[in-house]
């Protein structure tokens, strides 16, 4: 496989615009690129994931990406080695590694391996994920995730989303009575200071207990005003979503409605896995380091269903997740795409 070969299927990829439940046109184009490349199989499947198959074999490896993006479309362009636009970094960049490699490698004899640009991964509903969870049953899944071509993510924290509202009779500004707006905080106040509570004495950002402010918004309707908010929170081993939940603040006349629970998942740091990939990083002059992020993938998905040595990889840095300026190294994304061959031609 050619270096252009392989940067012009991410320049094509990321110019098309594919945020969540909207990834039609780009997994057409991933499937087709991978018919047009020898892949023993290619299809958009039912959710509308684009897999690629190569190979036969009793050993299945599962290089699992998603082709979805957070929304946006920032300008595409191209300023020397580096490659701008949605998507580049998150996480069509890992997925063009995972399409690329999977040819360009020489597989053992025994070996499948399986290429999925899932869908919906950045909606919390992974809805691409879910519905290839009892389809495959693989004895090796790397996720498609930036981490630079040099380190392995092993673990993602757990995840809680909260939808509080309220309505209610206003009431001048000038009396006592708290507006919606006030209100709002007040609760995000509560689940905030929960949050700094269960983090005291915790050092390590990956054991503690993460609050965010997602959205917040306040209007009127007739007599009534109105507010709604989102919280987010990030959770670490040990704490279940179910747990969570029950342990949050009342509401107080406000509705309370969780979604998008996951667990955390950490991957086994001495897997067979995670020896090739070490291995193949040295080999191509690197220094591999191990990863904890304290956001979610498909891992936290697939990783307890499927229960194999599992990490995620790919170029990138995840700095840029979601940014204007989001882009990537070329040179970084070749180098990946041979440190992934190498895993490959090793399992």
């Amino acid at each position: 496989m050619t270096a252009i070969r392989a940067e012009q299927l991410l320049r094509d990829l990321v110019s098309i615009a594919s945020p969540s439940c909207h990834e039609a046109e780009a997994s057409a184009c991933l499937a087709d690129w991978m018919r047009a490349n020898d892949y023993d199989r290619a299809y958009v499947d039912e959710v509308g994931n684009a897999v690629g198959i190569i190979g036969d074999g009793p050993r299945e490896v599962a290089l699992l990406g998603h082709i979805d993006t957070f929304p946006g479309f920032p300008t595409v362009r191209r300023e020397g080695r580096l490659l701008y636009g949605r998507g580049a970094v998150d996480a069509k960049g890992p997925l063009c590694t995972f399409a690329v490699a999977a040819r360009q490698a020489t597989l053992p004899d025994d070996i499948r391996v399986v290429v999925i640009g899932a869908v919906e991964e950045e909606a919390a509903t992974s809805r691409g994920a879910r519905h290839v969870l009892d389809r495959l049953q693989p004895d090796f899944c790397v996720i498609g995730e930036p981490s630079h071509w040099d380190r392995i993510t092993l673990g993602y924290k757990g995840r809680l989303l909260l939808d509080w509202r309220w309505e209610g009779g206003l009431a001048h500004s000038a009396g006592d009575a708290p507006s919606p707006a006030e209100r709002a905080l007040d609760y995000w106040g509560l689940v905030k200071a929960q949050s700094d509570q269960h983090n005291q004495g915790i050092d390590s950002i990956f054991a503690r207990l993460d609050a965010s402010l997602r959205d917040i918004n306040t209007w009127q309707v007739g007599v009534n005003g109105v507010a709604e908010m989102t919280i987010g929170l990030r959770l670490p081993p040990g704490v279940s979503p179910a747990c969570l939940e029950e342990q949050l603040p009342p509401a107080d006349g406000a509705s309370l409605t969780a979604r998008g629970a996951e667990r955390a998942y950490t991957g086994d740091r001495n897997s067979e896995l995670s020896r090739q990939f070490r291995r193949a990083i040295r080999a191509a002059g690197g220094v591999p380091r191990f990863l904890y992020k304290t956001g979610t993938s498909d891992m936290n998905v697939v990783g307890p269903h499927w229960n194999c040595p599992i990490l995620a990889y790919g170029p990138g840095d995840s700095a840029l997740d979601h940014t204007p300026n989001e882009h990537i190294d070329l040179d970084e994304y070749l180098q990946a795409i041979d440190v992934l061959s190498a895993v490959l031609e090793s399992l």
